[in-house]
């Protein structure tokens, strides 16, 4: 019998077919065993707009409500925290502190842990007017890696920055770097690297 009898006028708590008709409701609203209702899928209602508590599936449609895009190779905690971080950074949006920390975000999975030493925006300048530069230094030099780089700076960039204002991007990449012969190893034997003792040779050598 439904527990939804106790609710009902004394005449109708002893008709058994009450009992069996109210058990569909009960199911649906207060959900029965195993099986959730109404009321429990309501008060877990929330979690799913609480970026770190949601689903990994539910993420995208969280991330709509925000006007966010999720970069496809971030992982679950990184689009988690990004989620949770947006909001109080639009209250930044058009300013320098924003930019810098949009681009923080997004470069950081394309490079070796982009930081706030790592991208740097000067604004003052004479002339001309509502210019600015943004300065990103890279710990790799790799072409491909680079080029994307640059086209997911200049896509944050013209979305952030405020309309009137324009910029010149400089991505700063190393040159020349020199090794040891424990630190190529440790970075997978890259053939671009200068590597004491072997290919690089510090000072002069006595031809005595």
């Amino acid at each position: 019998m439904s527990r939804y009898l106790d609710h009902l006028p004394a005449m109708f708590r002893g008709d058994p077919f009450a009992g069996r008709f109210l058990l569909a409701f009960e199911a649906v609203l207060t959900g029965r065993d195993d099986v959730d209702g109404l009321e429990q899928l309501i008060e877990r209602s929330a979690r799913y707009l609480d970026p770190m508590e949601t689903d990994e599936d539910f993420l995208p449609w969280l991330a709509g409500w925000v006007a966010l895009s999720l970069r496809a190779d971030w992982d679950v905690a990184r689009k988690k925290g990004f989620i949770r971080e947006v909001v109080p950074l639009y209250r930044q949006r058009g300013t320098l502190a924003g930019l810098r920390r949009m681009l923080e975000i997004y470069l950081n999975p394309l490079a070796d842990q982009v930081t706030r030493e790592d991208v740097v925006i000067l604004d003052r300048f004479d002339a001309p007017d509502h210019y600015f530069q943004v300065q990103l230094t890279l710990g790799d030099s790799d072409p491909v890696g680079l080029r994307r780089v640059q086209e997911v700076a200049r896509a944050i960039i013209d979305r952030e920055k405020p309309a009137h204002t324009f910029y010149a991007l400089k991505v700063v990449v190393p040159t020349m770097r020199i090794v040891s012969e424990e630190l190529k190893e440790r970075e997978g034997g890259r053939p671009e690297r200068l590597v004491l003792g072997v290919n690089t040779l510090l000072g002069t050598r006595d031809s005595n």
